[in-house]
């Protein structure tokens, strides 16, 4: 890239969109100390897109209240402290623009054509988003509009920086801050097994961590759980279906769901297996994306209705279904039906706890590098359309939105644990996995 064209940056807007995640000040604030150390004003946007979207006529962008300025007094000492300094929220300007049709309906591309005229309002050379992949598909979307707009159009290249505990992402091996929640709830874990410990019971605890498994595994791994299921673990034997209705579309759709008897029975019988052990406590972690497995349409005198609640991406909120709560209190039924004695099971949910943490040395220095990428894949390389990444030895790369979204949905896909990966084999190898060990007792059940 030229030097005349690296010039033509002069002012940056940076913003975080969807769950805090650990390390998110150190990649604001190094990528804002990166285009200021150049002379580049860096704006940063408050909570996300939520502002952008309230521009108009009638209401221009304001610094202190729809953006602040991150200068070099501001970001002083900034990368190891917990937070996000400029905020997030999860508003979704993309809306109704689900294929690439759609991005020539003014009417459905009329909330990304406001954050553009926003954008252009405050003369913006670049956009930095740090976000999930709900954000990657904000940010990919803002690109292909732009594409729409005449060739005299100004055009503002989109970068984006990968975030989420969840790891769930394809085009990073491990997202900033996936670590430092690993260990928070890794702890929370630990203090709950001595607990269990103490009163010979057990906890039934739900991970955050969206669809896939990587954020429960892990903290399994490192607290020491002594079992841990996700979605990764659900084959077609344990899954059947149901007719529910969309609460956001209103249509009915066909989900599959699990067939909790045979997930309740797995945990029992690690249950009575670890009692041949001697040991009469335990805690057992589930994914929280199982809940989107869970049976909506189940008798109410069986267990309480379940108001299932929805992101404005459409997804549904796991903890709205409390699944950790309603599976310990089928274990403990089975249980005592199984044994003709009880079992204390408590549910717990665990993940807001993990989110805003005081990042670990580890996540400061991958959303360090990661800021710094995001600097040089605008100015030294003039990329557009781009995720930045990391590879061996925080060798930083650049992801083109083409390999992350799928260009005719305009979707992203869920990055699963692999259940032939080594990942995956060192989380079975460390519990007391019931599948090896099947209980062969007495069953008391009548």
């Amino acid at each position: 890239m030229s030097n005349t064209a690296k010039s033509a940056i002069k002012r940056v807007a940076m913003l975080f969109s969807g769950g805090p995640a650990p390390a998110a000040n150190a990649v604001i604030s190094t990528a804002a100390a990166s285009f200021n150390h150049h002379g580049i004003e860096v704006l940063g946007m408050k909570n996300g897109y939520s502002n952008l979207v309230k521009f108009g006529p009638d209401r221009a962008m304001h610094n202190g209240r729809d953006f602040i300025v991150l200068d070099s007094n501001r970001l002083r000492r900034t990368r190891n402290t917990p937070g996000i300094m400029i905020g997030t929220a999860r508003e979704n300007p993309g809306k109704g623009v689900d294929t690439l049709g759609d991005l020539q309906n003014p009417q459905k591309c009329a909330r990304l054509r406001t954050v553009y005229d926003a954008l252009c309002s405050m003369e913006i050379d670049a956009l930095i988003s740090i976000g999930g992949d709900d954000t990657l598909r904000t940010a990919n979307k803002m690109k292909l509009f732009q594409d729409t707009l005449p060739a005299s159009s100004r055009k503002i290249p989109v970068v984006h920086v990968p975030k989420t505990i969840d790891n769930d992402y394809f085009g990073i091996d491990f997202t900033f801050g996936f670590f430092t929640a690993v260990e928070t709830m890794a702890g929370e874990i630990r203090n709950l097994l001595a607990d269990a410990e103490a009163g010979r019971a057990y906890f039934i605890v739900e991970s955050m961590g969206r669809g896939a498994g990587w954020l429960a595994y892990a903290a399994a791994m490192a607290g020491e759980a002594s079992h841990v299921m996700s979605i990764e673990d659900l084959d077609e034997s344990m899954l059947t279906t149901e007719e529910v209705e969309n609460k956001v579309t209103g249509q009915k759709e066909t989900h599959k769901i699990m067939k909790l008897d045979l997930i309740v029975d797995r945990i029992v019988n690690l249950m009575r297996y670890r009692e041949t052990e001697g040991k009469e406590f335990g805690v057992v972690v589930l994914a929280e994306g199982l809940a989107s497995y869970y049976p909506l349409t189940l008798p109410a005198s069986e267990e309480p209705p379940i108001e299932v609640e929805y992101d404005p991406f459409g997804h549904i909120s796991s903890s709205s279904v409390d699944l950790g709560k309603r599976i310990a209190k089928r274990v403990a039924k089975r249980y005592a039906a199984v044994t003709g004695s009880k079992r204390k099971v408590n549910g717990v949910q665990l993940g807001y706890e993990v989110r805003c943490a005081r990042p670990h040395a580890y996540d400061v220095i991958l959303g360090s590098q990661l800021g710094v990428g995001a600097y040089r894949a605008l100015v030294e390389e003039g990329k557009s359309g781009v995720m930045v990444s990391v590879e061996k030895q925080f060798d930083l790369k650049y992801v083109p939105f083409e390999e992350l979204v799928d260009q005719a949905t305009l979707t992203t896909h869920v990055r699963f644990i692999r259940r032939e990966s080594d990942f995956y084999k060192l989380a079975r190898f460390l519990e007391t996995n019931v599948t090896e060990h099947p209980y062969s007792g007495p069953d008391r059940r009548h």
